[in-house]
């Protein structure tokens, strides 16, 4: 299993309340459509863009209290009603997901973060929503842990974003390095290569550990559904460790045993 944003979602699991799973996947549904929109198929990018605009119609359809046509967006209208979720959340999600069809770089590592605020932290605080937990500490730790599930996901999808012509690896950090994007390209991982990725996988564990103890402020099934989220990133990044980097001949993903490592690591945490 990858670490990806959308499709390590908590959809459905048998660790969830049952009674969050239709929000959840209301949520989900949202994301991952608009997300595929985005990033799939081979839509020009003014079609990506068009079909994302009729994202934000319904959204604004949602706001202004109409019923859509779409019975997917009737439903998540129904569930933002009735959990009173922040419909701004679901703009920040469109806006990155837009900026992906036209943004291929990034300038230094806030500008990235910037992304990640957008792409990945809405999901987070949707989910705090349902559950009330919705202090100012539970919304930054929430955000620390999505924005380093999507670093993560960087880290490990190097190749996989080359081929869509998309270098998430701040500018800055490769000029410091002294790797190059024709490197990428080359998929050759060599000391510098390394040096890299070990100082983006040190950033995203920073800021991982630094968003875990959310977990203790989560209650019940979230909580442990998010300590297995967590275990996941950070085992990823032991794979991205193990292989000095090396994310273009085997892509890093958790398999089978490592399930067992994690289940036992969120217990202590």
């Amino acid at each position: 299993m990858p670490v990806d944003h959308y499709e390590n979602f908590p959809v459905a699991s048998v660790l969830l309340p049952p009674r969050l799973r239709r929000p959840i996947e209301a949520i989900y549904r949202f994301a991952r459509g608009a997300d595929d929109i985005a990033d799939e198929g081979v839509a020009t990018d003014q079609e990506r863009l068009e079909g994302l605009a009729r994202y934000r119609a319904e959204i604004e359809r949602i706001e202004r209290g109409e019923r859509s046509a779409s019975a997917a967006f009737a439903e998540l209208g129904a569930v933002i009603q009735e959990w009173n979720l922040p419909t701004p959340l679901f703009r920040d999600l469109l806006d990155a997901f837009a900026q992906d069809v036209i943004k291929k770089r990034y300038a230094d590592f806030a500008e990235l973060l910037d992304y990640c605020r957008r792409s990945a932290n809405p999901v987070g605080r949707l989910l705090l929503h349902l559950v009330g937990c919705t202090k100012p500490d539970d919304m930054r730790r929430s955000d620390a842990i999505c924005s380093a599930l999507q670093l993560i996901n960087f880290w490990q999808d190097v190749a996989v974003d080359w081929k869509k012509d998309r270098v998430y690896l701040p500018q800055d950090d490769l000029a410091r390095f002294g790797v190059s994007e024709e490197q990428i390209a080359a998929e050759n991982s060599d000391k510098k290569w390394a040096a890299l990725l070990r100082f983006q996988v040190e950033r995203a564990r920073a800021m991982m550990l630094d968003g875990a103890p959310l977990v203790h402020r989560l209650p019940g099934r979230m909580g442990w559904e998010i300590r297995l989220t967590v275990q996941g990133g950070l085992r990823i990044l032991e794979r991205i460790d193990a292989a000095y980097g090396n994310v273009f001949g085997q892509r890093p993903v958790l398999r089978a045993a490592d399930w067992l490592l994690m289940a036992s690591r969120a217990v202590f945490m």
